[in-house]
């Protein structure tokens, strides 16, 4: 099952349990490895039947220690040292963040996440013991059946509302715009480039330009796939920054950082699954990260994810 609420709208999806499946939604790894496919057709869902409905969490086999904040700033100068060894403009590190709680409210929760992030895709599905939420307004795609247009944003670089950017944050977000410019250059001459400007998203903000172009619906699948992952949650080379993430931080992604695909009635949406969480009994694994270049500040690092982790925790009720 999965319920959710695509971005500025008032309505919640649900899917149904007939098998003459109009529309989908799948959720996709980081890796790539692991497919979710959520079958029968979208339909709306009141909020009042959504309150009603019963969920029920799974234990958590994986529970672990919270990575304390001394091991995460080594691990951050650990990627520092080697992006300097290896000349490269950034790798993103992500940890994971445990909480636990007596008992949540998935409907109250959900709705909290909705009135905090009017502009993001906001979601919470279970497919076994496989229970997550999250909220996040990245769009990796949304393509337009009828007139063909591709639309994608470069998202990166993190600061409470009230900093001034720095030199960090904006060289943190150039290989995002560039690499992303030059992949959809590959499949349009034509691509439209905004200038950069703030996306705010809860407690935070982000620095994001805009893009868009005409692509053909059957080189979709092939451009989504040559996106994923931009250098917004993986690093610049992708390939090197693959290898190397799963070392650095010790645990497998899994949905986090990966992404969904809504595909509903003209349009499909394929967002990237950030400001997100897995779902227990009595508690919950958040995950977070942030990109890192040779001007990262460790310490500054560590604030930037417990920024993250509280904008998803401070709506868990």
């Amino acid at each position: 099952m999965i319920i959710f609420r695509l971005p500025f709208d008032k309505d919640y999806y649900i899917n149904s349990n007939n098998n003459n499946t109009k529309n989908s939604v799948e959720f996709v790894s980081f890796d790539k490895k692991t497919y979710l496919k959520f079958d029968g057709d979208l339909k709306k869902l009141s909020p009042m039947d959504f309150a009603k409905k019963k969920f029920q969490l799974p234990e958590n086999p994986f529970l672990v220690d919270n990575e304390t904040k001394e091991e995460y700033l080594e691990k951050i100068e650990r990627t520092i040292d080697f992006i300097k060894v290896h000349r490269l403009k950034k790798i993103v590190v992500a940890r994971k963040k445990n909480i636990d709680f007596q008992d949540i409210n998935i409907f109250e929760t959900f709705q909290n996440l909705v009135k905090s992030y009017p502009s993001a895709f906001v979601y919470v599905f279970q497919k076994g013991d496989i229970f997550w939420i999250g909220a996040f307004s990245e769009l990796l795609g949304k393509y337009d059946k009828k007139t063909h247009f591709f639309e994608t944003m470069s998202l990166a670089g993190t600061l409470p509302i009230d900093e001034d950017w720095t030199e960090k944050e904006i060289e943190e977000q150039k290989p995002v715009t560039e690499y992303i410019g030059n992949i959809l250059k590959t499949y349009s001459e034509n691509v439209e480039i905004s200038e950069t400007k703030d996306h705010i998203s809860g407690n935070i903000k982000h620095l994001r330009t805009d893009f868009k172009t005409q692509i053909s619906e059957r080189s979709l699948d092939d451009l989504i796939n040559d996106l994923h992952p931009t250098p917004a949650v993986c690093g610049v080379p992708k390939s090197l920054c693959i290898s190397i993430i799963q070392d650095i931080e010790g645990f497998d992604r899994s949905f986090y950082a990966g992404y969904s695909k809504v595909d509903i009635n003209d349009t499909i949406f394929y967002f990237v699954n950030l400001r997100c969480g897995r779902l227990f009994k009595n508690n919950a694994e958040l995950f977070v990260g942030g990109g890192i270049t040779a001007l990262s500040s460790p310490e500054k690092e560590w604030r930037e994810t417990e920024l993250k982790a509280d904008a998803l925790m401070n709506n868990i009720k």
